[in-house]
């Protein structure tokens, strides 16, 4: 597994977050995603045999938002 960290831009209201959760969730490979008003963050945990991090963040910038840095590291 490996976790990643997208720092974003353009987070406006707690509803921009499940929106994000739902797209983000429903991507084969994403075991789990959590984001984060407060530090404008979202947290995912992935199968990088099944997605990776640039298909996220295509994901990400297609509803919008930007993102202003992305972290990974191995579990």
């Amino acid at each position: 597994m490996t976790k990643l960290v997208y720092q974003l831009d353009g987070l406006t209201c707690p509803s921009c977050l499940q929106k994000i959760e739902g797209a983000l969730g429903q991507q084969a490979g994403v075991k789990t995603v959590k984001a984060l008003f407060n530090s404008s963050k979202v947290r995912a945990q992935i199968d990088p045999s099944v997605t990776n991090a640039d298909a996220l963040k295509k994901t990400i910038t297609d509803l919008g938002y930007t993102v202003v840095n992305v972290r990974s590291q191995e579990a």
